[in-house]
């Protein structure tokens, strides 16, 4: 090979919070189904949520029923609720302090808030709701997936210059405390249209003369998307025998600015060389003048 080097492109991180803890998602137990009733065959509703953000578990409960009390629970009794008499809202005993704040019913409805996610309320919920009228009672479970939002991909360029001057680029992308469930893809505009690589990495190449494609990171997770800044394949493949349109310009624009700089420089130096001379010349004929007027006031020795 004839060169090769490697470059880390990195961006301003959006969003900072804590790292999951191992095993993000805890071991729960399992649910005990309502006296009466078999929970066998209730199908669980996925809920995907924002750390440190807010989320409602919906609760649909027939208009026609009339609800005797609500258990919310996870791996333990979250919370009770009771319906409040006509024209009254419902109470809601908040009896797993972990929740206790950030727990409320969101109006009209027993939909269960919780607030400041954390990575530790993930999993598996469940409302138990016992009818008065019916005298039975039914069940509603969710699966809760706390995620983080996603920062700024940071994308590692390396690459090598072949004997043939042809240049290889591997292209890898990442994101800080990415967390589960993020993927990436790499997006170029070739011949007028997107083309899209589904990875995390990406390995190209290119050739003096060779169209100046660009490449973004585009990294998502089930609450956010976000993209690098185009990295320009050309520009990292620069090489002495081989420059790239961009770096010359660049640096002959550098060099032209160094030497307009070192012109105004000399420029400014002479102009104050010129300017302190005619300020020493008239001090100097004026000290002459003096001498000769000294001169001529001595008396002449013979008169002495």
């Amino acid at each position: 090979t004839r060169g090769h080097g490697s470059c880390t492109v990195e961006t301003t991180a959006r969003l900072s919070s804590p790292e999951s803890p191992a095993g993000l998602f805890p071991s729960f137990l399992p649910f005990s189904p309502a006296k009466g009733y078999s929970g066998d065959d209730v199908d669980t509703e996925e809920v995907v949520a924002v750390l440190q953000e807010s989320i409602s578990l919906p609760l649909d409960i027939p208009a026609d029923e009339e609800v005797e009390n609500i258990i919310w629970s996870s791996y333990v009794r979250l919370a009770n609720v009771v319906p409040g008499k006509e024209g009254q809202s419902a109470t809601i005993t908040v009896t797993n302090p972990r929740y206790k704040g950030r727990v409320s019913l969101l109006d009209p409805g027993y939909s269960l808030r919780i607030s400041n996610l954390s990575w530790e309320d993930s999993g598996l919920y469940q409302a138990q709701v016992n009818l008065r009228t019916a005298q039975i009672s039914t069940t509603q479970r969710y699966n809760l997936r706390v995620y983080r939002r996603l920062s700024e991909p940071h994308v590692t360029v390396f690459f090598e210059i072949t004997q043939e001057g042809r240049c290889n680029i591997s292209l890898t992308c990442s994101v800080e405390k990415a967390g589960l469930d993020v993927t990436y893809s790499w997006i170029s505009w070739e011949d007028g249209m997107d083309t899209v690589h589904e990875s995390s990495a990406l390995i190209t190449s290119w050739r003096p003369g060779d169209n100046a494609l660009s490449y973004t990171c585009r990294a998502s997770n089930p609450v956010s998307s976000t993209a690098s800044r185009p990295i320009p394949a050309g520009s990292f493949c620069a090489d002495p025998g081989y420059p790239s349109e961009q770096s010359t310009y660049f640096c002959l624009l550098a060099k032209g600015l160094l030497l307009l700089l070192l012109f105004v420089i000399l420029a400014a130096g002479l102009w104050l060389l010129r300017a302190q001379k005619p300020c020493r010349t008239p001090r100097r004929r004026k000290f002459k003048r003096n001498r000769l007027r000294l001169k001529k006031k001595k008396p002449h020795p013979s008169l002495a």
